[in-house]
C-alpha cells in the first residue's frame, strides 16, 4: 500500500482518538506535557496494535475470501466511515473526565481503536506491510492525540464532531479507491 494511503488511513483512524483527546484537554483545563504524552501513548499504542491483530485475523481467512476481498475491505471502511459520520451528527456529547487512570485510559484506547482492527483485516487483503503500516498509524495517532489534548484545553470540544466527520469521509474514500483499483478502473 502506498505511503500516502497509509497516512490517510492513519489520519482517518486517529479522528476518534482526536475527538476524545479534545475532551480530555477540556477536562484537564491546563494539561502538562506528561499528561499529553500519556494520552498520546495510550491512543497511539492501541491504534498501532489493533491493525496487527486484524491483519492476523485477516490473513487466517484470506484463502476463503480472496475473490471478493476488495468488496469486504470496501464494506468495512464504508461501515466504519459511515458510523463516524453518523456520530458526528449525533447530539449526544461524549462524557470524558480528567481521569488518566489505567482503567479509564484502557477503555478509551480500546473504544477508539476498534475500527483499526477492521482496517487491519483490510490491510491483510491488500498484502500490505503491516509492521510499517501499524507503526505509521500509531505514531500519527499519538501525535494527533497530543495535539488534540492541547487544542481541547484551548478551544474546548467544538472540533470533535467535525474531526469525526472528516475521518469518516477519508475512510469511505479509501474504500472506494480500493474497489476502483481492484476493478482496474484506475
Amino acid at each position: 500500500m502506498e505511503l500516502v494511503t497509509v497516512l490517510l488511513i492513519a489520519v482517518g483512524l486517529a479522528m476518534d482518538a482526536f475527538a476524545v483527546s479534545l475532551c480530555k484537554g477540556l477536562a484537564l483545563k491546563e494539561p502538562n506535557p506528561k499528561q499529553m504524552l500519556i494520552i498520546g501513548l495510550w491512543f497511539g499504542v492501541f491504534q498501532g496494535v489493533m491493525p496487527i491483530i486484524g491483519f492476523l485475523l485477516g490473513t487466517g481467512m484470506y484463502d476463503l475470501i480472496r475473490d471478493y476481498d476488495h468488496w469486504i475491505a470496501f464494506g468495512l471502511l464504508l461501515l466504519i466511515g459511515a458510523n463516524m459520520i453518523l456520530e458526528s451528527f449525533s447530539k449526544d456529547e461524549e462524557k470524558v473526565d480528567a481521569d488518566l487512570g489505567f482503567g479509564t485510559m484502557f477503555f478509551l484506547a480500546v473504544a477508539t481503536s476498534i475500527d483499526a482492527l477492521a482496517v487491519g483485516i483490510t490491510l491483510a487483503m491488500d498484502s500490505s506491510d503491516i509492521v510499517s503500516s501499524s507503526i505509521i498509524i500509531g505514531i500519527v495517532t499519538m501525535a494527533i492525540s497530543v495535539i488534540g489534548v492541547r487544542i481541547g484545553a484551548i478551544f474546548g470540544d467544538k472540533l470533535g464532531k467535525k474531526a469525526e466527520l472528516i475521518g469518516g469521509i477519508i475512510l469511505i474514500c479509501i474504500g472506494i479507491k480500493i474497489v476502483i483499483e481492484h476493478l482496474g478502473l484506475l
